[in-house]
C-alpha cells in the first residue's frame, strides 16, 4: 500500500510539469511575435504596390504567411494545457497534427540571377509613407523573411519536442524560399544588384581551401580517458 502511494505521489509530481521546455516556449513566442509583425506590416504596405508582378508575389506569400502562422498556433494549442497522463493520451493526436500542419512554400519564380553592377540607384529614406515605391516594399518584405528565418533557426536549436522542431525547421526553409523569390524579383528589376570581384581575386580566394583527407577519428587512448587526477569528477 505504501509502495503504491509513493508511485502515485511521483506520478502527481510529474503531472505538474508542462510538456514544453522553457527555452522552446520563449523562442516560439519570439517566432510567433515576428510572424504577427510581418503579417501586419505586409497588410500596411501591400496596397501601395504598383507592379502586378510584385503584387502577385506578395499576395501568394501573404496567404502562406497567415496559413503557416495559424498552423503553428493550432499545433501548439494541441500540445499545451495537457499534463501527465492526459498529455500522454494526447501525444499521438499531437504528432499527427504536427505532421499534417507542416507546410512547404513553393516559389513560382524561376529567374537566372544577374551578376555585376549597372549604374545602381542611390538609396535614401523616404520623407512620407506615400512615397513608398515597389523597390522599397520589396526590400521591406525581404527583410521580414530574413528576420523570421533567423528567429526560427535559433528557435529550432532550442526545441526539445521533435515534432515542433521539424515544423519550425521547415519554417526556416519557407522563409528562405520566400526571401529568395522576392530577391529574384528585385534582381530582375535592378533593385538588388550583386557586386562581384575580379575573376582572379575570386579564384585566388576560393582556391585557398582544399579538401580534407582525414575522414575518421584517430584511435582513442582509453588509458588517458580513464585516468583522472585525484579529487577530480567527484
Amino acid at each position: 500500500m505504501q509502495h503504491f502511494q509513493n508511485q502515485q505521489n511521483q506520478q502527481n509530481q510529474q503531472n505538474q510539469y508542462a510538456q514544453l521546455g522553457a527555452h522552446e516556449v520563449m523562442e516560439v513566442h519570439e517566432v510567433l511575435t515576428k510572424s504577427i509583425n510581418g503579417i501586419n506590416t505586409v497588410q500596411l504596405i501591400a496596397n501601395q504596390i504598383k507592379d502586378p508582378q510584385l503584387r502577385t508575389v506578395v499576395n501568394n506569400q501573404f496567404q502562406f504567411m497567415v496559413q503557416e502562422y495559424n498552423s503553428l498556433v493550432q499545433a501548439l494549442n494541441q500540445r499545451t494545457g495537457q499534463t501527465g497522463a492526459q498529455a500522454m493520451n494526447q501525444q499521438r493526436n499531437y504528432q499527427q497534427g504536427m505532421n499534417q500542419n507542416i507546410s512547404m512554400y513553393h516559389s513560382h519564380t524561376n529567374y537566372t540571377p544577374a551578376y555585376g553592377l549597372n549604374n545602381p540607384a542611390t538609396n535614401s529614406p523616404i520623407s512620407s509613407a506615400t512615397e513608398l515605391q515597389d523597390q522599397d516594399i520589396a526590400s521591406i518584405i525581404l527583410g521580414i523573411h530574413k528576420a523570421s528565418a533567423a528567429a526560427k533557426a535559433i528557435a529550432s536549436l532550442e526545441c526539445a519536442d521533435p515534432q515542433l522542431r521539424r515544423m519550425i525547421l521547415q519554417g526556416v526553409v519557407n522563409c528562405n524560399e520566400q526571401a529568395y523569390e522576392v530577391w529574384q524579383y528585385m534582381n530582375q528589376k535592378g533593385f538588388y544588384q550583386v557586386p562581384t570581384l575580379k575573376q582572379t581575386t575570386t579564384d585566388t580566394f576560393i582556391n585557398t581551401f582544399s579538401t580534407a583527407n582525414n575522414t575518421h577519428l584517430g584511435q582513442i587512448d582509453m588509458t588517458m580517458t580513464n585516468h583522472h587526477p585525484a579529487g577530480q569528477y567527484q
